[in-house]
């Protein structure tokens, strides 16, 4: 057995996060907060009460919507960017993810509404 086989717990070789929108609002949330956007007690004050509201999973399969969502109103709330401003640029991804061709990159760009 080599030094590092058997380094990590049980569960540690599976993926941090389902899907690659998970990984990006988290490395935004750091970087955001690296900026003085935010503190780490401003943070998980807005996480937590996001994850504590009613209808939240008990497996936990929707945290990061939970995340997603504390960040996008502490956003707000910092005078960042507005719901107004978070939505229509949503959109605007949704809409580009609709018009870009399987298997190539979405761009905001291919944004047919822009």
């Amino acid at each position: 057995m080599s030094r590092h086989e058997g380094a990590l717990p049980a569960g540690f070789d599976e993926p941090v996060f389902a899907e690659p929108w998970q990984a990006e609002a988290f490395a935004l949330t750091v970087a955001l907060h690296g900026k003085g956007l935010f503190s780490w007690s401003e943070w998980a004050e807005a996480l937590s009460a996001e994850v504590k509201k009613p209808g939240a999973a008990s497996d936990g399969h929707d945290y990061y919507e939970h995340w997603l969502a504390a960040l996008e109103k502490l956003l707000a709330a910092k005078g960042v960017a507005g719901k107004g401003e978070v939505d229509a640029l949503a959109a605007a991804w949704e809409r580009a993810a609709h018009a870009t061709p399987h298997g190539k990159p979405i761009l905001l760009e291919n944004d047919p509404g822009a």
